[in-house]
Formats: structure tokens, sequence, C-alpha cells
């Protein structure tokens, strides 16, 4: 009992030494967003035809927090998907390190992907419908914390949602999830996708399909990852237990 609360202690230690590492990191990336956000925000207004409003001093350090803040997200998940590996790593064959180690890099590119997604494509489609609206009854006013929330809400969702094929294939790869699973919960999972979508897009069906259907392929590619994995696993191990 002594040695099973010893090697709890020393888990948990680990566990604290590597989300503080992951702070660190993000406070770190957070101060270097700080530094560069005038650029960013350039970049993001430089198809607007008018200037942003700001409707006091601290509104405009708060906007600049924000895009800091998505910087550092995006560059911290290399880190942070490091130090969740370097935790469950000893658990792992020395197969299974190479090749779970190789899901870090993937996870960054995607969710990038799914920041771009949101931005290119679905952001200006719900802006330009929502402005629309607008036309000839109400004289439309940006204020820069209300554009940038706005267009943060389109984006940063769809950055995280874009990480579940990965996610799943990790899961997967550790024993935690399987094809099997997921097939059963895709009723459930397609329910929640759907009122995700209905609640995140304004009330065209447009809008809804374009954010629905994604999510829904992304979801199938989930399951077809998990399966190719799960299937690796069975193989593996039959083998072994042959070999034996």
């Amino acid at each position: 009992m002594c040695e099973k609360n010893q090697q709890l202690i020393g888990h948990l230690e680990e566990m604290r030494n590597r989300i503080i590492i992951t702070l660190v990191s993000f406070i770190g990336f957070l101060i270097v967003g700080f530094i560069f956000v005038k650029p960013i925000y350039e970049w993001l207004i430089r198809g607007l035809d008018t200037q942003l409003a700001v409707l006091g001093p601290s509104e405009i350090l708060w906007v600049y927090l924000m895009l800091a803040a998505v910087f550092s997200m995006a560059a911290t998940i290399p880190v942070t998907a490091f130090q969740l590996w370097r935790f469950v790593a000893p658990a792992l064959s020395q197969e299974e390190r190479k090749v779970t180690l190789r899901f870090i890099p993937a996870m960054f590119f995607l969710f990038l992907f799914g920041l771009a997604f949101g931005y290119f494509l679905l952001f200006p489609l719900v802006l330009g419908f929502l402005t629309s609206l607008s036309e000839g009854q109400f004289e439309m006013m940006f204020t820069a914390d209300k554009y940038f929330r706005f267009m943060l809400n389109m984006t940063v969702p769809f950055g995280l949602l874009f990480e579940m094929p990965i996610v799943v294939l990790f899961l997967t790869r550790l024993g935690i999830l399987n094809p099997i699973r997921l097939r059963k919960a895709r009723k459930f999972a397609y329910f929640v996708m759907v009122v995700i979508s209905v609640l995140i897009t304004p009330p065209d069906f447009l809008s809804d399909v374009l954010v629905i259907l994604p999510l829904l392929t992304l979801y199938e590619i989930s399951i077809s990852l998990s399966s190719f994995v799960y299937k690796k696993r069975l193989a593996a191990e039959s083998s072994s237990q042959s070999a034996a």
C-alpha cells in the first residue's frame, strides 16, 4: 500500500510539472503574441471598409489580449501534446512511443486548418448574412470588442473541433477508444454536433449545412482512422501471442 501511494504521489508530481511547463509556455507565447499583435490586428481588419470603434481606453487592450491569447493557444498546442506524450510514454512500448510522437505536428496543423476554415469560409459568410439584415433599416457600426469576439467565436471552436481525428487516433492507439464504441455513439455524436452547429450559426439553412457537414465528416474520418489503428493493434497483439 505504501509503495502504491508513493507511485501515485510520483505521478501527481510529474503531472504538476507537466502542467507548469505548459502554463509557462503559454505565458511566454502570450508575451510574444502581444509584441507582434499590431501587425496581426492590421492583417485581420485589412478587408474592412471602415475603422473599428472603441468604447473606452481599455477596450483595445482587451482586444489585443484576445488576439495574443489565440496566438499563444496555437503555439502552445505542440508543447501541450509533447508534455502529455511524456506523461504517458512510460506506459507505452518503444514502437508506440515512436508512432504517438508523430501525432504532435498533426495536432498543430489541424488546429491551424480549423482556424482557417472558420476565418476564410464561415466567418465572412455569417458576417455577410447578418450585415445584410440591416441594409436600409439600421446604421451598422462595429466596435473592436464585438467584432473580434464574434470572429473568435467563429474560428477558435473549429480549431479545437478539427483536433477530433488526431485525438481519436491517439486514444485508440492507447486502447482507450475503439471504432466499435465510436459507431455505437454515432447517433448521439451527430445530435451533439448538429446542436453545436445550430447554436453558433445564424438561423439560415446554408450556414447550418456549411458547419454541420465538416463536423460529421470529421467524425466519420475519426471512425475510419480508429478502425485502421484498432485493426493494426489487434494484429500486433495476435502475432505477439502466437510468437509467445
